[in-house]
């Protein structure tokens, strides 16, 4: 009887302890949870499959530009830059893009 009473305190503890740690604000969760997605993003910005979609991305953009007219080029530079600007590292780009990138830049 004794040993049956001792488990299911521990039983109960077990249930209420989540509750105990988290609360009912999830306090942990609030401190630990955008750590983690923030982690979660930079593993992903350092994928390959990230990296070529966003090179593919930007040579499609490069293309609008370049047969764009005088009135849409303006608003596709501020789109193009501020995809650029997000990079967490601009050596991924190819040679030409960068060249583009830094055309664009000038022209501000």
């Amino acid at each position: 009887m004794k040993a049956f009473g001792i488990s299911i305190l521990v039983l109960l503890a077990l249930l209420v302890l989540p509750w105990i740690i988290q609360g009912d604000d999830y306090f942990l969760y609030k401190y630990f949870g955008p750590k983690r997605e923030e982690v979660r993003r930079q593993v992903f910005e350092e994928t390959r499959s990230f990296r070529q979609g966003l090179i593919q991305e930007l040579t499609q953009m490069q293309f609008a530009y370049e047969h764009a007219t005088a009135d849409e080029q303006p608003r596709l530079r501020q789109v193009i830059l501020r995809r650029v600007r997000d990079l967490p590292d601009e050596d991924i780009l190819p040679n030409d893009l960068k060249l583009f990138v830094e055309h664009l830049r000038r022209e501000r």
